[in-house]
């Protein structure tokens, strides 16, 4: 058996980045193994080629531009030049009409008949009227939004994309939606312009000749010999620390899901029920050939008639590129004869109680000698720049 300081589990965007981090804190490629499943490194930011231009067969992925130090990280392995600048244009389908997203910082493009219609609604919400803020994620969003905002878009949005009762999800993640306050929504209307903070990647880049799956590609590229792909985690010892019998590590890095370690190892019954909480949500990714007359970068969809949430144009991000993709929940899906990527990890799922399962089960892992990093590791969706971030903290904290 190979002894290594450090194995990682999952070669996406987090085990990517922490083992060359870890190479630039002093490590040698003999200190460090990371193990994938796929063929290809990149999680579900790997790219493929489709009728001739990049998909992102995990949905759609950017690159944010405000952590400097993920930026000067990543240009190493595919240089600024390589990249294009976006300003996002995102939009949503509600009413006959798209509108610029956030709804509720963009009203003032409906007609004004329509515009009352949302004000009225958002000043009859709770936290306009000064009440207790609910702990249930759909109370949540009427007491925030409004009753209208919540009915037409948020909760059939998000019924959509996590296919489940939205009273089962928390509000702890909620920092995430812009805080547009009622006086900003009504100066929005008065004076025709945006207000309010800008959402994830306001500005964001987008490679010329790949899809976003190639920065990855190069990183594994890099790590020669210390990548193994196309290998499937079957046991793990965790008195030895040793994967598939084959490799011990000082430190196991998890960044695969925690609910397929009970096929791995035996768990303690509270761990066990803890992981067996965790919920996350199957994304299919569908091609189409159709070049859509629109200039978003992509589109919400919260009509629930429709089987996707989100639509991704790629011939405004990715040049000359042709047609679009959809990302649809897979429970929802419908049969297909096109060309469809399966991602059953896509998200994790803010249900109710999950932060202290999750704490649970971090404090048992390190106990172990086992560290979760990333969207999987820490059961949290993060972007890609913010698995990167964390990543090279984590680096940092165990090389000191």
């Amino acid at each position: 058996m190979k002894k290594y300081k450090f194995v990682v589990l999952g070669a996406g965007p987090s085990g990517l980045t922490l083992a060359h981090a870890l190479l630039d804190a002093g490590y040698t490629l003999d200190d460090i193994l990371v193990i994938e499943q796929q063929s290809l490194a990149g999680g579900l930011c790997r790219s493929e080629i489709v009728n001739g231009a990049p998909l992102d067969i995990g949905g759609g992925h950017f690159l944010d531009v405000k952590r400097k130090e993920v930026l000067d990280f990543l240009f190493r392995f595919m240089p600024r030049e390589e990249w294009n600048l976006h300003d996002r244009v995102s939009k949503i389908r509600i009413r006959g009409m798209e509108v610029d997203h956030p709804l509720e910082a963009n009203l003032w493009q409906f007609p004004s008949e329509v515009q009352a219609d949302y004000l009225e609604s958002i000043a009859q919400a709770g936290c306009v009227r000064g009440e207790a803020m609910p702990e249930s994620f759909a109370a949540w969003i009427k007491w925030k939004l409004g009753d209208l905002i919540a009915q037409e878009y948020m909760l059939p949005y998000n019924r959509k994309i996590w296919s489940m009762d939205p009273d089962e999800l928390g509000t702890y993640w909620l920092y995430k939606l812009p805080n547009v306050s009622f006086r900003e929504t009504l100066l929005s209307c008065l004076e025709g312009r945006p207000m309010g903070a800008l959402p994830a990647h306001g500005t964001f880049l987008y490679p010329k000749e790949f899809g976003y799956g190639e920065v990855w590609r190069r990183m594994g590229e890099a790590l020669g010999d210390s990548l193994i792909t196309n290998c499937t985690v079957e046991n793990i010892d965790l008195v030895k620390r040793a994967v598939n019998g084959s490799w011990q590590a000082d430190t196991i890095i998890s960044t695969i899901p925690w609910t397929l370690w009970s096929g791995y190892c035996a768990l303690p019954k509270d761990i066990l029920t803890a992981i067996t909480s965790l919920k996350n949500a199957p994304i299919d990714v569908d091609y189409y050939s159709e070049t859509l007359d629109s200039k978003s970068h992509w589109t919400y969809e919260p009509d629930e008639s429709i089987a996707h949430h989100r639509l991704l144009l790629r011939s405004n991000f990715s040049p000359g590129a042709k047609g679009y993709w959809t990302e649809a929940n897979a429970t929802r899906s419908l049969p297909t004869d096109g060309v469809r990527f399966h991602n059953e990890f896509a998200y994790p799922i803010n249900t109710l109680g999950k932060p202290e399962k999750v704490e649970r089960i971090l404090a048992w892992a390190r106990e172990n000698g086992i560290i979760g990093l990333g969207r999987w590791g820490r059961w949290e969706h993060m972007n890609s720049d913010i698995a990167v971030a964390e990543s090279l903290q984590m680096a940092s904290e165990l090389t000191n």
